[in-house]
């Protein structure tokens, strides 16, 4: 390979080695010592030191002493980032209809591979809640969107056997064969609730939401906390988050006569 070609690929390699240093930080682990990032990227010391260090001066990273969190730059970026989407505006007035209706947190998210991430919330009036907020990065196979996706997204079920299905919680489905049982449960109700398999003590309950094409557009859902919400309230609360999820599909354009 010449040195222009080398040349010519290598800020593509540099992005996506800062890629791989953003992607170590996650809201259960929003901050980190420089060898854990290491650890967790499988970068070269040197390479993965410079790297950091120029992130923090860039203000992707933020540093604590010997601990280091995502920038306030990229904070500030994911702002606008999300209220340009129009499926986040159309969804918006729903999602807050959902809260009112129910009185528990109600978000939005999309797919990434084997993750979900939240890119719309309308927060409980509860004293008590369990936080919810915009670029929270989930799993998806804990939890009832993830269940949503890999029902109603032919793409999913393949991202997912990829990945490692990481035991949170004893309650956590870790293989295929028991997470196929309950995608089959969504795709009948039209709707999953699932409890204590991301978090002890949380629960969630979500819908699909498609575009004018019939395509998953998105899961909407609620969360909860489980001491509120319990497996009781699913016969109400499900059909409920269903109906919320028709209404968000027509506000995209959805026509059920388009998926049949």
């Amino acid at each position: 390979m010449s040195t222009e070609q080398v040349s010519r690929r290598s800020p593509t390699l540099v992005l996506h080695k800062i890629t791989e240093i953003l992607n170590c930080f996650r809201v259960d682990a929003p901050e980190l010592t420089l060898q854990q990032v290491i650890k967790k990227t499988g970068l070269p010391s040197s390479t993965c030191q410079r790297l950091v260090q120029d992130m923090v001066h860039e203000g992707l990273l933020d540093r604590d002493q010997d601990r280091y969190r995502i920038g306030i730059a990229v904070v500030r970026w994911a702002a606008p980032g999300t209220l340009g989407l129009d499926s986040v505006q159309l969804v918006k007035p729903v999602l807050q209809e959902l809260r009112d209706a129910t009185g528990e947190t109600a978000c939005f998210y999309v797919r990434d591979g084997a993750f979900r991430t939240i890119v719309a919330v309308a927060e409980t009036r509860h004293v008590v809640i369990r936080p919810f907020v915009v670029g929270m990065v989930m799993p998806l196979h804990a939890g009832a969107p993830g269940k949503i996706f890999l029902a109603f997204d032919p793409d999913a079920r393949a991202a997912i056997e990829r990945s490692d299905l990481e035991a949170f919680t004893g309650s956590t489905p870790t293989d295929l064969a028991t997470l196929d049982a309950q995608v089959e449960v969504a795709r009948e109700q039209g709707y999953f609730a699932a409890f204590g398999e991301r978090n002890l003590g949380v629960g969630s309950i979500s819908a699909p939401v498609f575009t004018h094409m019939g395509e998953l557009a998105g899961a909407i859902g609620l969360g909860f906390p489980t001491q509120r919400v319990t497996p009781d309230d699913v016969d109400r609360l499900g059909p409920l988050v269903a109906r919320t999820s028709i209404e968000a599909s027509r506000r995209l354009g959805y026509d059920s006569a388009v998926r049949g």
